[in-house]
């Protein structure tokens, strides 16, 4: 098998490939197993967030996915909380009061933050403490977390290569040990595929089911739902219980706290064609299907199925991501104030923007057709309880492949063949978790997708866990390039 890599190996000053997973008080146990030491007394928050603090020191200068350090200065959760005391990070287009927010773009000038939004209150009421903030490219648009005028977001199995977007940042860092758990958030796959890229857990939740986004509400359509990235089921099992609880959503059935494998066997669609005809890779391929064969040896009834979309939704959907850059390009004044600039927005912002303008009057077809995507992808769950395909159509491509100074007809292209599974649910408003499924050739981590009807969180996390026990995947862990965990 070839060698693992992480960014620790080239890290400036490094001289113990690593150690970020190493013998301080965050340790490497995840978010579940560190709040437990934190509440017998084993170590304090405080020794957690010291530890926090030199981890990000030692290798953010290599990985670049904070944005705020605050761990001097962290805004406390609920010590109630299962979490409490351990530390997070919140994305950098969600308000924390008092600092500021960029969204990933210097097209205008962030002033602090009058309140926490909505979904920084459920954070903090699960008792995470808030210790900085995550990249993220700019206003999320782009499926790697790179930019125009500033180093990228760097992938810590190797620093050669993207970890994914828009919850780049965050990703990074917790597969590199900073913090266990940090927010994430997905208009169009974005806590999915960094998840998948960085060889973590990332579930986004039935739309509805945490509480609402500000800028998803914006939308005619709303795409986006926020959550978290994770080294561990349990860890994600344990945030959507307690924000479940916090706050129930009358419309989606209760989860509660998902501790396990369930041993009912489900009837799983397997789909390999993606809908935007992208051809998967060999190692994305061979990974889908070997979790389709344990999942057969699980006792499952594994078939082949579709996506239940054509070309026609991957039309729409792009002309639905241009009109969401063309909201930012021609309302950026309203949103940001008078330091916004649009002349500063990077050249995929304006392309996105470009195109909406020619498909304007296309927009009431195409928000039809795209609301009628639920009822259709809905259909599908009365043949298959679950689905299971690639999260991406290729592994993590070189810094740079994705990058905004690409021309944007080639960009364009570059996205649509590797984002091409994980938009779908973002429409249907229906959840789904990435979940780690091996190495690629050349030892980068390769994910899997899962998909269930809107509000069956529960039966992903039974998958999930069921999975998680017959294959452990690896982690970046101290001393160990083969990161298996």
């Amino acid at each position: 098998m070839s060698r693992r890599v992480h960014a620790f190996d080239r890290a400036p000053g490094a001289d113990d490939p690593g150690a970020a997973l190493g013998a301080d008080a965050l340790g490497a146990d995840d978010a579940v197993g560190l709040a437990d030491r934190i509440r017998r007394g084993e170590v304090s928050a405080a020794e957690v967030r010291s530890a926090v603090a030199a981890r990000a020191a030692r290798v953010d200068p290599q990985l670049r996915g904070l944005v705020l350090d605050r761990t001097d200065e962290p805004v406390g959760g609920d010590p109630a909380g299962p979490f409490a005391g351990v530390p997070t990070l919140v994305k950098d287009n969600t308000e924390v009061r008092g600092w500021p927010t960029t969204n990933g773009t210097t097209a205008y000038t962030p002033a602090p933050a009058r309140d926490h939004a909505e979904v920084t209150r459920q954070l903090l009421g699960t008792g995470l403490d808030v210790v900085g903030t995550s990249r993220m490219p700019e206003y999320g648009l782009n499926a790697s977390t790179e930019f125009a005028d500033a180093e990228p977001t760097r992938n810590p199995w190797d620093p050669r290569f993207s970890a994914g977007a828009s919850s780049g940042g965050a990703a990074a860092l917790v597969a590199a040990g900073v913090v266990p758990i940090a927010h994430a958030n997905d208009g169009g796959g974005s806590i999915r595929i960094p998840a998948a890229a960085c060889g973590l857990v990332g579930l986004k939740p039935s739309r509805g089911r945490t509480a609402p986004n500000a800028t998803g509400a914006r939308m005619p359509i709303d795409l986006v739902t926020d959550g978290v990235v994770t080294r561990s089921v349990r860890d994600t099992a344990t945030f959507l219980a307690a924000a479940d609880r916090g706050r129930r959503n009358p419309a989606l059935p209760p989860v509660g706290l998902v501790e396990g494998p369930a041993r009912r066997r489900l009837r799983v669609g397997l789909v390999l064609d993606s809908p935007t005809g992208a051809a998967v890779d060999a190692d994305t391929r061979a990974a889908v299907v070997d979790v389709a064969e344990l999942l057969g040896k699980q006792g499952h009834d594994v078939s082949p199925a579709s996506s239940g979309v054509d070309a026609r939704f991957v039309d729409d959907f792009l002309d639905y991501w241009g009109l969401l850059a063309f909201s930012v390009v021609t309302g950026g004044r309203w949103l940001h104030g008078r330091t916004f600039d649009p002349a500063r927005l990077d050249a995929l912002t304006h392309g996105l923007a470009d195109h909406y303008r020619r498909a304007l009057a296309r927009t009431p077809v195409f928000l039809h057709r795209l609301r009628r995507v639920a009822q259709t992808y809905a259909e599908l769950f009365t043949r298959h309880d679950v689905l299971l395909s690639p999260v991406l159509a290729h592994t993590p491509p070189e810094i740079g492949w994705l990058s905004p100074r690409v021309p944007f007809d080639e960009l364009r292209a570059r996205l649509l063949d590797y984002v091409a599974f994980t938009p779908l649910c973002n429409v249907a408003g229906s959840p789904a978790i990435t979940l780690p499924a091996g190495a690629a050739g050349n030892g980068l981590p390769v994910g899997v997708h899962l998909s269930t009807p809107v509000g069956d969180e529960r039966t992903l996390l039974e998958l999930a866990f069921a999975l998680e026990a017959d294959r452990p995947w690896r982690r970046i862990t101290d001393g160990d390039t083969a990161g298996t965990g």
